[in-house]
This record gives C-alpha cells, sequence and structure tokens, in this order.
C-alpha cells in the first residue's frame, strides 16, 4: 500500500522525505478508516441479529447479556485486529504497533469478561436461590484474579518478556499483594462463611447498632453488605464484619408467622385490694371471667370452710384480688383475640414492683409480622387494657403533672 501511495506522489515531484510521510499518513488514514467501517458494519448487523434472536426466544441469559452490553464490548476487538493484522504496513514500527494492538484487545477483552460476570450474576438474580446464596462476592473474586492476568499479560507484551516470567516475581512479592488485597480476602471468607452457614440473605431484617444498621439487606457482595434502613438511608458494612462482629436477624420471627409483644402496664399499688362481694357480682357480668369468678368463688368458698376461716375479715382464709382478677381478664381477652397466635407463648405475669407501680407484663405473639399491622395489633390491646383497668377498681400508675398540681392542691 505504501509503495502504490508513493508511486502516485512520485508524479508530484516532492522531496523523498515528504513522499515517505504523506504515504505514512494516508495509509493510517486508509486502515482506521477501514477499521471504524468495519466495527460500524458488525455493530450494526451483529448486535440486531442478535437482539431479534433473544426477542424471539425470550431468553433471559440473552437479555442479561444485552442489557449489560457484553457482544457491543467483543465488537470492540474488531477495529484493533485490523490494525494488528496490518502493521506490517509500517515496517519501522511493526513491532510496537502490534504489540499495542494486542494489549488493546487483551484490555477490552477484560472488560467483556467483567461484563460477562455482570451479566451471570444479573442472570442468577431471577432464581429465587440468589437471595440466600448471592454470588456476587465470588465473581469478584474472579475479576480480581482476570485483572491480574490481564495486567501481567500486558506488562509482558510491552516490555517483550514472558509472563511466566513476571508470575515467578510474584511469589517474591506475596507479603506485599497480602496486604494490598488483605480487605479482599477477608471478604471472601466472609462471603464464603455467610452463605455455608446460611446468616443473611438478600431481604432479610437485619439489625446491627454498631454501624447504625436497622433494615433490608439490598446488597451482599464481596468488600460490602449494603442495608436500606427504615428512613430510606443506606448503610454499608464491611463484609467481614458479619462474621467478626454480631448483629440481629429478623428473619427466623418472619418466617414463624408470629412477632412478640412483651409490654408492662403499671399499677397504682395503692389502688390494689381484696374483692367484696359487690365487686365479685360486677365481675361476674364481664363475659371472659363469668366462669372463671363461678369456679374460683367455689373453690374459695371450700377452702375457707374446710380450714374453718371467717370470712367476714378478708385477712382470714384465701380471698380473690382485683389485680389477680385483671389478670385472669387480661388472660382470657388474649386467647380470644384473634389476632393473636394460639400456637405460641402467652403470659401475663407480675414483675418485681417499683417506684412506678406494679408492673403487669404482657408477653404473646401476634399472627402477623408486618410491622405496621404489628403496631396496630398491639396498639388496639393495650388501648383496650388501659380502658378496662378502672372497671377492676385500679388505677394506671402516671407522675403528677402541673395539671394535677393546678387542680388538687393536696398533692
Amino acid at each position: 500500500m505504501i509503495e502504490l501511495i508513493e508511486n502516485r506522489l512520485a508524479t508530484y515531484e516532492l522531496s523523498e522525505t515528504m513522499t515517505s510521510t504523506i504515504s505514512g499518513v494516508i495509509a493510517a488514514l486508509v486502515i482506521i478508516l477501514f477499521s471504524v467501517l468495519v466495527y460500524l458494519i458488525a455493530k450494526k448487523i451483529l448486535l440486531r441479529v442478535f437482539s431479534a434472536f433473544v426477542t424471539k426466544s425470550k431468553s433471559k441469559l440473552g437479555e442479561s447479556l444485552l442489557r449489560n452490553k457484553v457482544f457491543e464490548c467483543i465488537i470492540y476487538i474488531i477495529p484493533a485486529f485490523i490494525v494488528h493484522t496490518s502493521a506490517s504496513v509500517f515496517p519501522t514500527y511493526q513491532v510496537w504497533i502490534q504489540r499495542i494492538a494486542f494489549c488493546y484487545m487483551v484490555f477490552v477483552l477484560l472488560l467483556a469478561l467483567s461484563r460477562l460476570t455482570n451479566a451471570v450474576e444479573d442472570f442468577y438474580r431471577n432464581y429465587e436461590i440468589s437471595k440466600s446464596r448471592p454470588i456476587k462476592g465470588y465473581l469478584q473474586v474472579l475479576k480480581i484474579v482476570l485483572y491480574i492476568i490481564g495486567a501481567i499479560v500486558i506488562i509482558a507484551v510491552l516490555i517483550d518478556r514472558s509472563p511466566l516470567l513476571l508470575l515467578s516475581g510474584i511469589g517474591a512479592a506475596t507479603a506485599v499483594l497480602l496486604l494490598i488485597f488483605q480487605n479482599s480476602i477477608l471478604g471472601l471468607v466472609a462471603s464464603i462463611q455467610l452463605a455455608s452457614n446460611n446468616m443473611v440473605q438478600i431481604g432479610d431484617w437485619i439489625e446491627m447498632p454498631k454501624y447504625g444498621a436497622d433494615g433490608d439487606v439490598t446488597e451482599i457482595s464481596l468488600h460490602t453488605v449494603k442495608v436500606q434502613n427504615w428512613d430510606k438511608t443506606i448503610t454499608t458494612i464491611p463484609t467481614h464484619a458479619m462474621v467478626a462482629d454480631s448483629f440481629k436477624n429478623w428473619k427466623g420471627m418472619q418466617e414463624s408467622g408470629g412477632r412478640r409483644i412483651k409490654r408492662s402496664v403499671y399499677i397504682d399499688a395503692t389502688s390494689i385490694k381484696f374483692c367484696d362481694e359487690e365487686m365479685l357480682e360486677k365481675f361476674s357480668r364481664i363475659q371472659y371471667i363469668q366462669q372463671y369468678i363461678e369456679e374460683k368463688r367455689a373453690e374459695i368458698k371450700e377452702h375457707n370452710e374446710m380450714h374453718g376461716m371467717d370470712p367476714s375479715n378478708f385477712v382470714n382464709g384465701r380471698h380473690l384480688t382485683n389485680i389477680g382478677t385483671l389478670r385472669a381478664y387480661i388472660v382470657y381477652y388474649l386467647k380470644n383475640h384473634p389476632q393473636i397466635h394460639r400456637g405460641m407463648t402467652q403470659i401475663v405475669r407480675q414483675l418485681e414492683p417499683t417506684e412506678n407501680g406494679l408492673p403487669i407484663e404482657i408477653y404473646a405473639f401476634t399472627n402477623n409480622t408486618a410491622w405496621e399491622a404489628y403496631e396496630a395489633i398491639q396498639s388496639d390491646i393495650f388501648d383496650h387494657i388501659f380502658a378496662v383497668v378502672p372497671e377492676f377498681d385500679l388505677r394506671v400508675f402516671q407522675r403528677p403533672t402541673g395539671h394535677d398540681f393546678r387542680h388538687n392542691k393536696d398533692l
């Protein structure tokens, strides 16, 4: 090609140097234009054919390859291949042109393989197992290995040395490499442990106060675990920290079908007393504890008569108390509540008295684990309990406020 152009230019009686320079520039422009033309044709035809094939076959893998532009990246090798093949046109620079073109092809191939791993991950996410067995961390390790191999090949080509020679030199720099890739190694080990022990999955609700995380896991990668908190902020946690530090995973609660209620109502201790007949008659008209009152009255009467107790004084013998009757009512109320889980623990118990009164703790599980529904159920239950406490001649403990002092000078 160069000789043909030089023969044409010779008719213009130009100097030898000028002729050689112009012919070289023209040859380079022809090669570049031809490379670009072939690239555009290949891109238009091959990509259109592949897109049509994917659309017709409805292949998920094909859609992932298109979405991540894998084939579009591979087509970039075509111009470099043409330049590499045409390097003989420039004998003086042939070696370096071929080296640079080859390095470019290796670089483009690395990008294509990187996009291929992205496409594999994208395709893998179509399956349910991707939530429990994410592979992003492993693919990132594969990318690092590919980049290292690619960098060694490119350097070996540029300095005209065998890649094996460079690999032998890496052995001496192992300590430095371990230091450089320390986080990657820790992340890889942690990813394997997280996956093998099924410690956390995408979509799990986790709490990790040390890192301010409280929300759903959205991504598990080689270096980080991303958590979308309930306020819609994103917390990034090092993957190895998920193994080294403790965190709470609410997955067990969600899978069990029940969410725990554990809250206390504080009763003013001065309002606790024995039940007289008038109170018992009143309580016996409460549907949930009608049978309970009848059975207890008969049981207590039999006990007192057996032991010769004088029931005229409450100190003698056994008697029902308003606080005990309230506890019994709450027990039956929870048993009959349609949104309390029947197969899980239900306890209504007294805790140790405090300066704030006597705590009556409700320990039960709702049959709906959704946050909004759970809070609504819990609120409805305690709305009812607070409203029903005065019916048992009891008072909920509350510290005096400014309003109390203004309306009661005796306080």
